[in-house]
């Protein structure tokens, strides 16, 4: 009886739906199998538990003004009780085969939802349907007309909507995708959240329901812990991209204000969503943990009078991870990704909660690993496999080099020079030619040269920092293994390393 339509709202609803009907015995249940005795299962949660606190409060994100939330209705609850079956139980009331519904192309409603006269049978408007406008405006409507047409099965999914989100910063968060099985993912894992956040709100008598977090932190965080057994079991997956949107249903929020949006749009591109999907394996997953663990935002010191190491709470359940969320920089700051995370360059200018502060290679080169760097240059930077074998082999020599000869001060300068290509270059060339002198051959040839570091781009333009950031990652990595980090990073200074990391 539903099938998805494309349109964020409806379809974020629909899966709503389905993961509350589903159960042990029927979770491979797909969106079509769905009757009209699990919409009355929706309904009858939506009609006990959103006249009531906590989803009351919950509530005035998405339908401001609404039956559930009107201040007048607060001496009358059997009018929010009525309001409840008018949206959720439509769909078994009359139809208006005059109009058809913008999401699913049934007759609409045949009764009104507006209070006020001179409206037609089944249109809804803010208070039902978010990021709409209200009663009265024509703007932005068909021919002029007030409100939108609606059916009553897509009006239940609209309710069933906030549900399947999470409440970050004040907004809810629904997330989208071309992949049907990624919608029922994050509506199934929000849904599971919000029910628990419930009836834990009610056990304490508690009138809101907690945030859950940073947006972002708060998707990748969900795309990889949920259903892992799941996606562990599957040896192939339908690529898929992902888009998530932050909205609020408040009409006084200023769409020109950037610090506070009515909406803001978040999008995971294809192979940003496979990588993801790749370090879910057993290959990868503990490398990436390691890193992502190094990731979380520090808890700042309780104010006001505290005893000695406490912290406040809501920062510490609250944190960002800003791996997670540099994630939706990519692939255009990927550069800087590799630094950062994979090569563990501080950013100095950082604030002082963010951890990425206190990187160094004396603390993290456990951390630095090939194989994710890697994965991630196929799948995200999308490099040719003939450079990044070159990058590994060129990494692996200077680093047998290295621990052969105890050069300190090759390995100090080509890690910490940051704006002269020539100085990358000429220690490369005294490298090279020490070799020869001692009747080996140089380390690095004419063509691998101009292969790593003088390729070019889709723009036409070569990346010397990067090329070297790729080598050094590879030379970090042996090194570490053959102890040569161990027995000397202490006598490395770390002033003068890659300062000019900025945000």
């Amino acid at each position: 009886m539903l099938k998805y339509t494309g349109h964020p709202l409806f379809d974020v609803g629909a899966a709503t739906i389905l993961a509350f009907c589903q159960t042990p015995l029927n979770h491979n249940r797909e969106i079509s199998d769905l009757n009209e005795a699990d919409f009355d299962k929706m309904a009858d949660f939506i009609s006990k538990e959103y006249i009531i606190n906590p989803m009351k409060s919950f509530l005035t994100v998405a339908f401001p003004n609404s039956g559930f939330t009107q201040p007048a209705f607060e001496k009358t609850p059997e009018k929010r009780s009525e309001y409840a079956k008018l949206v959720t139980r439509s769909f078994r009331g009359e139809t208006n085969s005059e109009e058809r519904c913008v999401f699913t192309g049934e007759p609409t409603i045949g009764l009104a939802l507006s209070d006020k006269e001179g409206y037609p049978p089944g249109r809804v408007f803010r208070q039902h349907l978010p990021l709409v406008l209200g009663e009265g405006q024509i703007n932005f409507f068909s021919d002029g007309d007030s409100g939108l047409p609606i059916s009553g099965k897509a009006l239940l999914c609209i309710q069933a909507m906030p549900l399947g989100c999470a409440k970050c910063g004040g907004k809810l968060l629904a997330v989208h995708s071309d992949n049907s099985e990624i919608i029922e993912l994050f509506a199934r894992e929000f849904l599971k959240r919000n029910r628990k956040a419930l009836t834990l709100a009610h056990e304490q008598n508690e009138s809101k329901l907690p945030e859950a977090g940073p947006a972002k932190t708060i998707l990748i965080e969900t795309l990889l812990l949920a259903d892992e057994e799941r996606y562990n079991a599957e040896k192939e997956h339908n690529p898929a991209s992902l888009t998530a949107y932050h909205f609020s249903n408040f009409g006084q929020s200023n769409p020109l204000d950037a610090r506070n949006p009515p909406l803001e749009i978040y999008h995971l591109p294809m192979d940003i969503l496979d990588f993801l999907w790749s370090i879910k394996s057993r290959e990868y997953k503990s490398e990436w943990d390691n890193v992502a663990k190094r990731a979380w935002q520090l808890a700042r010191p309780k104010k006001g009078k505290k005893e000695k190491g406490e912290m406040q709470k809501e920062d510490t359940l609250r944190r960002r991870n800003y791996i997670y969320e540099d994630l939706f920089r990519l692939p255009q700051e990927a550069p800087r990704f590799v630094r950062s995370y994979f090569l563990r360059i501080p950013t100095r200018n950082a604030s002082s909660d963010d951890p990425r502060r206190a990187y160094s290679l004396k603390d993290d080169a456990s951390l630095v690993s090939w194989k994710l760097t890697e994965l991630f240059l196929k799948k995200v930077m999308h490099l040719k496999e003939s450079r990044i074998n070159r990058i590994r082999e060129i990494g692996d020599q200077l680093a047998d080099y290295i621990n052969e000869e105890n050069d300190k001060k090759f390995f100090s300068t080509f890690y910490g020079e940051q704006s002269r290509y020539d100085v990358i270059r000429n220690a490369l060339i005294r490298v090279n030619r020490y070799r020869l002198k001692k009747g080996k051959p140089p380390i690095i040839g004419f063509d691998p040269f101009v292969e790593v570091f003088e390729d070019l781009d889709d723009n036409g333009r070569s990346d010397w920092r990067l090329a070297r950031d790729l080598v050094l990652i590879r030379m970090i990595e042996r090194l570490y293994d053959l102890k040569w980090i161990e027995k000397n990073v202490g006598e490395m200074s770390e002033e003068d390393k890659n300062d000019d990391v900025s945000e």
